[in-house]
């Protein structure tokens, strides 16, 4: 059983959306720019690992909507393989959005559809 471990929001305005958040939620929001991304802490984390500290608690992220990502809210998946697991997805009636899209010293995601026409993510630690 894979759990899952993330979830994205797209926005067309970023400091709209991180303001509602943020003040609707007391959710914590840190840019990325270097990836044009914003990490979103809705749990407290290991100092250490920056995974969420509280079981079965996830954090995620806010991303500007582009044609290259899903511009509906994602849940991510953990996989051992995102390869791997994209090959099953396809054979099992899913759709490949985005292929393995590696994060140096972090790991590697990709996006598909299911067969109802759903977006998610995949996640493979490095």
């Amino acid at each position: 059983m894979r759990k899952v471990v993330h979830f994205e929001i797209p926005a067309d305005d970023l400091e709209r959306a991180k303001e509602f958040y943020g003040s609707v939620f007391g959710w914590e929001l840190a840019d990325m720019p270097e990836m044009d991304y914003t990490v979103v802490k809705t749990t407290p984390v290991d100092e250490q690992t920056q995974l969420p500290s509280e079981p079965g608690a996830i954090n995620g992220g806010m991303y500007r909507r582009s044609a290259e990502a899903p511009s509906v809210p994602v849940l991510t998946i953990d996989v051992n393989s995102v390869d791997d697991a994209l090959k099953e997805i396809e054979a099992a009636g899913g759709r490949v959005l985005r292929p393995r899209t590696e994060i140096p010293g972090m790991g590697a995601f990709a996006y598909f559809t299911d067969p109802e026409g759903n977006a998610l993510g995949l996640w493979e630690n490095a």
